[in-house]
């Protein structure tokens, strides 16, 4: 499976979530798990979705997801889980 980790950080605003799962339903990305809080008025998210099946490649993917970060005031970072996978084997 084709996995990507998301993570959300910045100031608390109305329409996070939704805006961020919108792009991914929209791309037809599938959320598999979904962890969110809020520490002081920090927003702080991170998902485990997978790209399995969609069009797009993973740098289009992290491009549109860091853009749409800037627009709504937060930073967006799209990573492989490969990436965290490697890291636990060193």
């Amino acid at each position: 499976m084709n996995k990507i980790i998301i993570t959300v950080v910045g100031k608390d605003t109305v329409g996070i979530i939704a805006k961020v799962c919108t792009y991914l339903a929209d791309s037809g990305i599938n959320i598999l798990d979904i962890s969110q809080t809020i520490v002081s008025g920090y927003f702080n998210m991170m998902m485990i979705a997978s790209m399995e099946g969609i069009s797009k490649d993973f740098n289009n993917v992290a491009d549109d997801l860091e853009k749409l970060g800037k627009d709504i005031g937060v930073v967006i970072k799209c990573q492989r889980e490969e990436i965290f996978d490697s890291m636990h084997r060193i």
